[in-house]
């Protein structure tokens, strides 16, 4: 058996208008990051009503910019990721090219 990671958190999210975000925290569960050509938020989502889970912050549940250098496997590594915006509303802004 192998032991669970402790994923790393999104400490802060400036994407404000998007639907788990309450007042900069990010309420989803877990987020996804990455696309081929930036470190896009995946989980981003404009609606008119607010969702995810009230009493939890997010965590980065993947990450397919192996180009980070904190990327591990498609694992984020990194203590914590900020999401704010840079390429489009909601990109990490943790990522940093290898």
């Amino acid at each position: 058996m192998t032991a669970a990671m402790e994923m790393p958190r999104v400490q802060e999210c400036a994407a404000s208008s998007c639907a788990y975000n309450h007042t900069n925290d990010c309420h989803a569960f877990a987020i996804t990051i990455g696309s081929t050509d930036h470190a896009h938020c995946h989980t981003f989502v404009e609606l008119p009503v607010r969702g995810g889970l009230d009493r939890l912050i997010a965590q980065v549940g993947a990450c397919s910019r192996a180009d980070c250098r904190h990327n591990a496997e498609l694992e984020c590594r990194a203590p914590a990721i900020t999401v704010g915006p840079d390429n489009d509303l909601a990109d990490c802004m943790t990522y940093q090219s290898r």
